[in-house]
């Protein structure tokens, strides 16, 4: 399993040589497409993070936590998961710190805990995502389509939250099961 990689780098450059390809330029060339590829999705990806962390220092992510309340008990999501659910979506390191701290308040083998756990396994950070994804994609495209990208996007995110939240009443479900 440790010659995986070295075997496949192996194989690429055999691959090259064979068609005859100058595996030093491609190599720079890709590199260079994925550096300008990253500088471009930058921005956005500072405006989301600000974006969260502006949302947890300003309690806006408390008062939502106090509407959700009710609905996380319907759906048989314990209480202290339901930050998890509203931060997830948003941002994955920060999910993870705050299942952290479930865990460790709550005991690794608690409803809590390991619901915790099967919520991060079981949804996806959306927003960061999509970010990526449509920055690059449109970064990539031809001029006439950019706008059509932009259009799409917006068809993406509510498919992608319905797919979190299914992710998330799932998590509760089967936690609850098989626990």
């Amino acid at each position: 399993m440790s010659a995986l990689v070295p075997a496949l780098i192996a194989l690429c450059a055999a691959a090259a040589l064979l068609k005859r390809v100058d595996l030093y330029t491609a190599l720079t060339d890709g590199a260079m497409d994925g550096l300008r590829t990253s500088v471009r999705m930058l921005a956005p990806l500072i405006v989301l993070l600000t974006a969260v962390k502006m949302l947890r220092a300003s309690g806006a992510l408390g008062a939502l936590e106090d509407i959700l309340s009710p609905l996380s008990e319907l759906v048989g999501l314990p209480e202290e998961c339901l930050p998890i659910a509203l931060i997830r979506p948003l941002s994955g390191s920060g999910a993870l710190a705050v299942a952290a701290e479930v865990i460790s308040s709550c005991g690794a083998d608690s409803l809590a805990g390991r619901t915790a756990a099967v919520m991060l396994g079981s949804t996806e950070t959306t927003f960061y995502v999509i970010t990526v994804y449509f920055s690059a994609a449109s970064d990539n495209a031809p001029d006439g389509t950019r706008q059509s990208i932009a259009k799409k996007s917006r068809r993406a995110i509510p498919a992608a939250l319905a797919a979190d939240v299914a992710g998330l009443c799932s998590a509760a479900l089967f936690t609850r099961l098989f626990f």
